[in-house]
């Protein structure tokens, strides 16, 4: 397989959807797992993208995006909530490996999502840090309520958005570069059952979000 050497924010998008449409499709190329990529990368990375997304455990971005070594710059946190950390190592991943897209992936099922739903329906929350997740999902859970959607998928969609846009918020840098054409910030719902990646927004992207069916 051919790999673009500069990839723009479309060439990355496009490679990174090929390689999940293999994964779906039970043909998957595992590229640049062997030990000639190994060496190759030892040196140094050049990611196409970083890919901010949950921890969950059936998330496992090189799978289901069909990538290997030194393709993608990974963060994940439970619900794939944003601190100061998570900032600071996406800016890494573009100001200095210079990747040309950020993707959040989020997914179906998600726990932190569920503990956000079930915390403002019977105002019970869970202890510890996990507390602290909980309550940075709650917005996303509020303002999809607020604006009639309720249901899991809607919910799930609606924290993307904001976790799409609470990046470009916070980052300068990445405004600035979304902004000037050299970055694409996507968001994308995975479904675990069939393993697809939905785009759910599009910042800096000539990217069209399909319509929820």
């Amino acid at each position: 397989m051919a790999e673009i050497q500069t990839p723009t924010p479309r060439d990355a998008f496009e490679l990174l959807l090929a390689g999940n449409q293999r994964f779906v499709s039970g043909t998957p190329e595992h590229p640049n797992q062997d030990a000639a990529r190994r060496a190759e990368t030892a040196p140094s990375q050049q990611p196409f993208a970083v890919l901010f997304g949950c921890s969950d455990s059936r998330l496992a971005a090189e799978i289901i995006f069909d990538r290997g070594l030194g393709d993608l710059f990974v963060v994940r946190t439970a619900g794939h909530v944003a601190g100061t950390e998570v900032l600071g190592s996406i800016e890494f991943g573009v100001g200095v490996l210079n990747a040309p897209l950020v993707v959040v992936l989020g997914h179906d099922s998600c726990g932190a999502v569920a503990a956000a739903r079930s915390a403002l329906e019977d105002g019970k929350t869970p202890g510890g840090f996990v507390r602290d997740v909980v309550e940075r999902v709650t917005p996303s859970v509020l303002a999809a309520r607020a604006d009639g959607r309720d249901t899991a998928d809607e919910i799930l969609a609606e924290h993307i958005e904001n976790t799409v846009d609470l990046l470009l918020d916070r980052s300068r840098l990445l405004a600035e570069r979304v902004a000037a054409g050299r970055l694409g910030v996507v968001g994308l719902s995975y479904r675990l059952a069939d393993g697809s990646a939905r785009l759910v927004a599009s910042r800096g992207l000539d990217a069209a979000v399909p319509t929820a069916s």
